[in-house]
């Protein structure tokens, strides 16, 4: 590990785009602790855990230098410093593109129309490959923020950014032409202490996380229905490898339980009363820990 105090090290952004929910994701894996920006360290009290406080694009370098042994960071930042990390999970949060934006009712309207054109970019090293790998020869524009803004001033042609929603682009008269990466939050870690685990800290971390992330978008789903209706009602809820089952002191009844995504949640209810299930109860899981 990075220290010798036999204690884990974590990078998180300090304030950020992702920082609520990584912070989020770290809580509901049981992990107590202060966490504010102004502090570098802050030590989890029911885990040996010290969670340190970085920008974001520094993360991916000191987890590869060892630094720190984890982090969680965009990875279009990972993309971009190129630094040399193993990507254990992804998160699920911070979802976002970046995307290659032009001006509106412009003459950029393909891939080949950028040929010569001045694209601006925070992130030069990831659209320089996205380029070179389509043979399109451009001119990069390094820009270290407000790049959506470059196109008006005659500074680029196009850019190159995060986009979430659009909204910022569409705000400044551009949209969207192509995406060059998809990315999400996601959990890092320092290859060789990947590789060594010399203790199980890391992978007594990794249940705690895993169990939540498994959670996040599912129900528990209860309900009451006729014995002769199992077999259908079991096609409807598979759950994660089978629904359990259980006995009423009604013979002609039993209890199903399952797991359902919560996404589609209500289609599956509809169908599951259209199937003679009754008395559904609906609940949040915590954690699903395989």
């Amino acid at each position: 590990m990075s220290n010798g105090n036999g204690r884990l090290k974590l990078a998180l952004q300090k304030d950020g785009r992702i920082t609520e929910e990584s912070i989020a994701l770290l809580r509901a894996a049981g992990m107590n602790f202060e966490f504010t920006v102004r502090s570098l360290f802050s030590p989890c009290t029911n885990f040996p855990l010290d969670l340190l406080s970085l920008r974001d694009d520094d993360i991916p370098e000191y987890v590869q230098d060892g630094v720190s042994d984890l982090g969680i960071v965009g990875a279009n930042v990972v993309e971009e410093k190129g630094a040399k990390v193993t990507v254990v999970e992804g998160l699920g949060f911070g979802k976002c593109r970046l995307a290659i934006c032009v001006p509106r009712n412009g003459n950029l309207t393909d891939l080949g129309s950028l040929r010569g054109k001045r694209i601006a970019t925070s992130y030069p090293k990831t659209l320089g490959r996205f380029l070179s790998s389509r043979q399109i020869s451009a001119d990069i524009v390094e820009i270290s923020g407000s790049v959506e803004i470059t196109p008006a001033l005659n500074v680029a042609d196009a850019t190159c950014d995060i986009l979430s929603t659009g909204s910022t682009a569409r705000v400044n008269g551009l949209q969207p032409l192509l995406t060059v990466m998809e990315s999400e939050a996601v959990l890092i870690a320092n290859e060789d202490v990947l590789e060594s685990r010399a203790n199980n800290e890391i992978d007594r971390l990794l249940t705690r996380i895993r169990s939540s992330l498994r959670a996040r978008g599912n129900k528990y789903v209860m309900m009451n229905a006729p014995l002769t209706s199992v077999e259908k009602l079991k096609e409807l809820v598979p759950g994660m490898k089978s629904p359990t089952v259980v006995p009423l002191a009604n013979r002609d009844l039993v209890s199903i339980q399952s797991v359902v995504g919560e996404e589609v949640l209500w289609e599956v209810i509809e169908q599951l009363k259209r199937a003679g299930a009754s008395d559904i109860v609906v609940t949040p899981i915590e954690k699903i820990i395989p």
